[in-house]
């Protein structure tokens, strides 16, 4: 029988990094290398597995969530849970060789990509609605040599900022802007708009809800029960009114699957219908990002109750 996971919103939770120590991860990946550091860092994972219990508390749900749809053979158990925390903290330096450089478009196995290509021909801007599911840092090699697009990244905790600052100062050229934000506005619409009419990409991810304001969700089923998912990213979509994607960035063995799925030309939405159609979006979503987290189970990094009724989660204030 799994372990219940706290009631705190994803933004209060813990964030177990800092600039100084996304540095002194840097210099010392550079000194010893992927290998020994990944031997090195084995124990300081199950020591924070051991340690962090909201998040091996949400490990452990989620997996057997998807234990439970697979009729996996075993029970899930710490091995299972030191798996899913050690897979996010290889992902760590998958940041990092993508910001190096050493990730190029040879370890790269793009589906669906003539979809992104009618894009590029047409200079089309366009946004991708991702998740915290596999590593979309790795998609940032997109923005150097293959494709000459700036790609603004939205991002919703300082952390994320943190680590940009490191990544820039690692390779001041990949042409990414990343935008803090706290919820999606009337402002930021513009800013984007503009952006988006200028050819350029807009990133956001559909699986966190709003970090200042609840109930702005929908309920969708996921992994066999209902989730809630933001409303923002398909409404910031549909204001846009430009061409929508979902973008995967999924590991297997040395290489990265970037999948790009083509949702609509555009997710303009009638007032009549405004809530039908935000509702079939969120949906429609939900079981594209179930299907990846069954073929990719331990490549799923949000390590929060996923599963908890956002008006009683608690907020940071």
């Amino acid at each position: 029988m799994s372990e219940k996971s706290g009631n705190k919103h994803w933004s209060k939770a813990q964030e177990r990094g800092t600039y100084f120590g996304m540095k002194t991860l840097f210099v010392i990946y550079r000194l010893l290398g992927r290998k020994v550091l990944s031997i090195i860092l084995y124990p300081v994972i199950v020591y924070l597995y051991f340690t962090g219990r909201e998040g091996r508390l949400a490990s452990n749900q989620y997996l057997n969530r998807v234990a439970k749809i697979q009729s996996w053979p075993k029970k899930i158990g710490h091995k299972q849970g030191i798996k899913h925390f050690y897979t996010f903290a290889l992902g760590a330096f998958d940041k990092i060789d993508a910001w190096t450089g050493k990730i190029t478009t040879k370890n790269i196995i793009y589906g669906k990509e003539h979809a992104f290509n009618d894009l590029k021909e047409k200079q089309q801007g366009a946004i991708f609605i991702g998740s915290h599911l596999g590593n979309l840092e790795v998609c940032r090699a997109l923005s150097q040599g293959r494709y000459q697009t700036r790609i603004n990244v939205l991002v919703f905790t300082h952390h994320a900022v943190e680590f940009n600052k490191v990544m820039q100062q690692i390779n001041p050229d990949i042409n990414v802007d990343l935008i803090q934000v706290s919820d999606v506005g009337a402002d930021l619409a513009i800013l984007l708009k503009e952006r988006i009419d200028n050819g350029e990409v807009v990133v956001i991810v559909g699986d966190r809800t709003s970090v200042s304001t609840p109930g702005r969700v929908v309920y969708a089923d996921f992994l066999g029960e209902q989730a809630a998912f933001s409303q923002g990213p398909f409404i910031l979509a549909a204001l846009l009114d430009c061409p929508v994607y979902y973008l995967f960035c999924l590991k297997e063995g040395s290489k990265y699957h970037v999948i790009f799925e083509h949702v609509a030309d555009t997710l303009k939405m009638p007032r009549k219908e405004r809530q039908q159609k935000l509702e079939k979006a969120v949906i429609d979503y939900a079981k594209r990002l179930e299907f990846y987290c069954l073929k990719y189970p331990f490549q799923w990094f949000n390590f929060f109750d996923f599963w908890s009724d956002d008006q009683k989660v608690e907020r940071k204030k």
